[in-house]
């Protein structure tokens, strides 16, 4: 393990002996597998073509596995290249994530990172940092409002401490949770739409809106996937966007404050419901981490 943290150090036996892929070998790794060029992969890590190269057939060597399908044209993974690629990413947020926080640890003055979306869950962290400060021996908290998808980014790679993540948009694998609300999702619609008047509308009938197609969010590489929908980085576009009539979107029943008159919201029974919880790394040992989540679930 790594700073504890799941990501596995990966190791080869070679010869009798044990040999440790460094933390230098997988960032060129995944520099080459990103790009799936050599030029643009030295390029981004501001070492020359040919060195590059060596140390990546010198990687497949001790491991005794191919990374890399080369042609004259092109560079494609292998199957056993995907399996490093996305071991060394989680390898290398783990390392990133031990040196913020023993940074972090070392200041002279304490404080917490809280990561959460903008605009999700504004009333509950707004009540639990009023709760946080007045407990004894709190320290200051940092709040690091972003984009979908990024919390739980910000919680691995170490740059936060904390985070509010939301079920089942979020993926929670590897932290340690505390469930704080759930709440079922409704459909945000231009109003005077036809469905506004309906007591509620299944979630097959709102994805069959062809001229109000739901939004694209970014994935956690920041590309959007394929379809017909806006591409949104925030709520406020695309709640901007719904008032104009050219998207709708499922979100959790709590949102409904941030809307205006020229928005319709109609419950959807069967879609998922969405659970908020706090997420902190399971190796954490900080008091003011403790506490912050302590005061969350008493909430």
């Amino acid at each position: 393990r790594v700073g504890g943290d799941t990501a596995r150090v990966l190791v080869v036996v070679i010869a009798g002996y044990h040999d440790l892929v460094e933390t230098r070998e997988m960032r060129y790794f995944v520099a080459v597998a990103e790009e799936l060029h050599f030029g643009r992969a030295a390029q981004r890590l501001a070492i020359a073509q040919p060195p590059l190269s060596r140390a990546i057939q010198q990687l497949e060597r001790r491991l005794g596995v191919v990374l890399l399908h080369r042609t004259a044209r092109a560079i494609a993974l292998t199957e056993a290249g995907a399996v490093l690629l996305r071991e060394a990413r989680l390898a290398l947020d783990a390392v990133e994530a031990a040196e913020r926080r023993t940074r972090r640890a070392a200041t002279d003055q304490p404080r917490v990172v809280l990561a959460t979306k903008a605009g999700a869950s504004s009333e509950l962290l707004s009540k639990l940092l009023h709760a946080y400060a007045a407990e004894p021996g709190a320290v200051a908290v940092e709040v690091m409002l972003c984009g979908p998808g990024q919390p739980e980014s910000l919680l691995r790679n170490g740059r936060a401490d904390v985070a509010l993540l939301h079920r089942p948009y979020d993926t929670t694998a590897g932290f340690d949770t505390e469930d704080l609300h759930t709440e079922p999702q409704v459909v945000v619609l231009p109003a005077g739409h036809p469905l506004a008047n309906r007591e509620h509308v299944p979630l097959a009938e709102v994805n069959t809106l062809t001229n109000l197609p739901l939004p694209r969010w970014p994935g956690p590489d920041g590309s959007y996937p394929d379809g017909p929908g806006p591409q949104v980085r925030d709520h406020t576009q695309l709640f901007q966007l719904i008032a104009l009539g050219l998207a709708c979107a499922v979100v959790p029943e709590s949102l409904r404050t941030q809307l205006r008159d020229d928005h319709a919201v109609v419950p959807v029974p069967d879609a998922p419901a969405v659970t908020t919880v706090i997420a902190w790394p399971p190796h954490s040992r900080s008091k003011a981490v403790a506490d912050l989540v302590h005061t969350a679930t008493r909430l």
